[in-house]
């Protein structure tokens, strides 16, 4: 197998097959890379704590999320008020019906 380099002068299998791993360094993150990933978010993280918007969309947040808690608990409460309201006319009907089936209607 032969190809063509680019200057025009014919290459052999071997050839290209020794070219290819020299020289190249396999794609596995060692310490440094991670290192240097360290830094980057430690900065991030630096800028964003000394930056006012950043503790605005946090108070943001915090508001929105409490209002939503509150909006769900209330949720909650009315659909248990619902629950109970049911509950105890079911068990007046079955109360009724009960007697009912007790004391003859005829008499």
């Amino acid at each position: 197998m032969s190809s063509i380099t680019s200057g025009g002068t014919p290459r052999s299998g071997q050839d290209l097959a020794g070219s290819q791993d020299a020289g190249r360094r396999p794609q596995v993150p060692g310490r440094d890379d991670r290192a240097g990933m360290r830094l980057t978010s430690l900065a991030l993280l630096g800028h964003m704590l000394r930056s006012r918007s950043f503790y605005e969309r946090v108070a943001f947040a915090a508001i929105v999320l409490a209002a939503l808690a509150k909006l769900g608990r209330e949720n909650q409460a009315r659909s248990f008020a619902r629950l109970a309201a049911w509950n105890k006319r079911q068990i007046e009907r079955l109360e009724r019906k009960a007697k009912d089936a007790i004391t003859p209607s005829g008499s």
